[in-house]
């Protein structure tokens, strides 16, 4: 059973972020939170995860978003459909929006000094305009790296052998940059690793159990689609490895994502730790 101390932890986390959702008023229409989900047709919502200090004194703004369709992805290319302000439009944030809620698909680095300061990410989605600010509010910090009540910490990426290892959030550009060819598979390979904690009594059972590791691929940025001949490619147990292909039908620079999840699953189960992001550059020719 769950400790006392373990649960308010979670209890307060849950109701910071369900209050970082809050839309701001928009002169065009906007969907209702509790609006009924739809194959298509519906908007993409900027969602505000939290914040964390880095250990050289600046702040990292967490964000991700609630594409609300329950099947239609969306391309918005950075601009005025798709934008950060002030300083943007383009502060890393995805052109390519999957269905669902995606958690903590970027970040956004601020000075130590960022105080009250505040930026606003911007989509208009199927005619709908949805915008959330991005700041140091209090009562919005998050720990990404270790779970306080569990001791958890995300599992790590590697993509090459001898390569960096990668943990957490997504803090830079890309990480390693590859060549390909349109229409030619091109193999990607991760090596995803984990500390495997659980709290006692509290690892998930039953049919519908997250697995205890798992990676997934899928496309951040890019001029065209992204075929992967497996999106979740399945994790070898004695090294790690964990290999796929991407096809990729126009030229262009594309940025994929690699995420890796623990047994708390998407986005932590909703507590921003603990999973890790990291984004790989393709030059497609």
């Amino acid at each position: 059973m769950r400790s006392y101390g373990s649960a308010a932890v979670r209890l307060c986390a849950a109701a910071g972020v369900a209050g970082l959702l809050t839309l701001r008023p928009s002169s065009a229409p906007a969907q209702l939170p509790l609006e009924p989900p739809r194959d298509s047709g519906n908007s993409v919502t900027p969602a505000y995860e939290g914040w964390f200090q880095n250990a050289d004194g600046t702040y990292a703004l967490l964000v991700g978003y609630f594409n609300r369709n329950m099947k239609e992805t969306l391309d918005i290319p950075i601009g005025p459909d798709n934008r950060i302000e002030p300083g943007g439009p383009d502060l890393g944030q995805p052109t390519h929006f999957l269905p669902r809620r995606q958690w903590g698909v970027f970040v956004i680095k601020v000075p130590a000094d960022f105080g009250t300061k505040k930026y606003t990410w911007t989509i208009v989605s199927n005619g709908k305009t949805q915008s959330i600010p991005l700041g140091l509010q209090k009562g919005y910090q998050v720990e990404p790296y270790k779970d306080a009540a569990m001791g958890n910490e995300p599992p790590t990426i590697k993509l090459t052998p001898d390569g960096s290892v990668f943990k957490g959030p997504p803090m830079g550009p890309a990480s390693v940059t590859l060549e390909a060819t349109v229409g030619t598979p091109r193999e990607l390979v991760s090596w995803v690793h984990d500390d495997a904690v659980e709290e006692p009594g509290e690892a998930p059972t039953g049919p519908n159990a997250p697995p205890p590791l798992s990676t997934a691929w899928t496309k951040y940025r890019g001029p065209g689609a992204v075929t992967f001949s497996e999106a979740r490619p399945k994790i070898d147990k004695a090294d790690g490895k964990a290999t796929t292909t991407a096809i990729f039908d126009t030229p262009g620079e594309y940025i994929l994502r690699v995420q890796a999840n623990d047994s708390t699953g998407e986005g932590g189960g909703g507590f921003q730790c603990c999973w890790t992001n990291t984004y790989v550059k393709v030059n497609v020719k």
